[in-house]
């Protein structure tokens, strides 16, 4: 499993324009093949700070997305942006439920 977490920090007057862009770009992804999860988030502390977290099946469909005209359109998005974009792609072996909290809360008791 492969997670890309990208944030965008946009200019506070760019903000609306920036998350309707997001909207619009949103929905093409999750039907791509390979694309587990893909969504957008804003932080709570700073309206104008987004993360886009999106989950793959593997390297080869995420790379396939990376090279969409959509995520050129979100690359193209730097100049609305107080900082640079930032990019984490992180490969996953494996991933645990509720099922290893609760374990782990157990056998803390």
């Amino acid at each position: 499993m492969i997670i890309v977490r990208t944030c965008m920090t946009v200019l506070p007057e760019k903000q609306k324009e920036v998350l309707q862009t997001l909207l619009l770009l949103l929905h093409p992804p999750r039907k791509e093949q390979g694309c587990v999860s893909y969504d957008i988030f804003t932080d709570i502390e700073n309206k104008n700070v987004f993360n886009l977290i999106s989950q793959w099946d593997t390297r080869r469909h995420l790379d396939r997305h990376l090279q969409t005209d959509r995520f050129s359109v979100l690359l193209g998005t730097k100049c609305l942006l107080s900082e640079p974009l930032r990019i984490h792609i992180s490969t996953l072996s494996g991933s645990e439920g509720m099922e290893a909290v609760s374990a782990a809360r157990k056998r803390g008791a």
